[in-house]
């Protein structure tokens, strides 16, 4: 049997163990390539500024129908909720990786690096709250560069004092680059090559 300690097993989201519904659709999403006179994927005859998108929350891939005469930067920030929206016509659909273009293949890994920084927190608490996902293997060292030794000396830690920031979490146990290791572990995830997922819903 494995040394990992834990109270329970947990097979749940972030969102399930923090007894949080997750949101059902997304509020923001960042733009991974546009199409000023591109053809949809997802929804027949529909043209116009086409936008290939990961979302904030879910981290899943969109296209949208941005608004004609805007202009649009890759990597930024767009509101796409249910409230009036300053530069997105619609939501079109979800993608699938290998129909996006391999432009917003190659600026996946940056702006979803940019997603983590900015959503801190949410992560922050992913790393105090996560829990064993089976008897031998903990969720902690499902991403990558957390193997063993940091993933006991972070639960060691955490049961002293709750992490608030990347950097209290290299302070006191030493693991660099913190975002870059989430982050590398959602492109996992969005590219399929995750078996399960910690962070991206379906």
């Amino acid at each position: 049997m494995s040394s990992i300690p834990s109270d329970q097993y947990s097979r749940g989201s972030y969102h399930d163990r923090r007894n949080i519904p997750p949101r059902k659709y997304e509020e923001y999403a960042h733009v991974l390539d546009f199409m000023i006179r591109g053809k949809s994927l997802t929804v027949r005859n529909k043209e116009g500024i086409i936008i290939q998108a990961i979302g904030e929350e879910r981290l899943t891939l969109l296209e949208l129908l941005g608004e004609q005469g805007k202009n649009f930067q890759i990597g930024e920030r767009l509101y796409i909720g249910k409230d009036s929206r300053e530069k997105i016509t619609s939501v079109l659909g979800r993608m699938e990786y290998n129909n996006i273009s391999q432009s917003a293949k190659n600026e996946l890994p940056s702006v979803v690096e940019k997603i983590v920084k900015i959503n801190e927190k949410r992560f922050v608490d992913y790393i105090n709250i996560s829990q064993p996902i089976t008897p031998r293997i903990h969720a902690l060292e499902l991403i990558p560069g957390i193997g063993k030794t940091y993933m006991m000396s972070i639960i060691k830690e955490r049961e002293k004092k709750k992490f608030e920031t990347f950097d209290e979490i290299q302070e006191r146990v030493g693991l660099k680059d913190i975002t870059k290791l989430i982050a590398k572990r959602i492109v996992e995830e969005i590219t399929g090559e995750a078996r399960m997922n910690l962070f991206v819903r379906k």
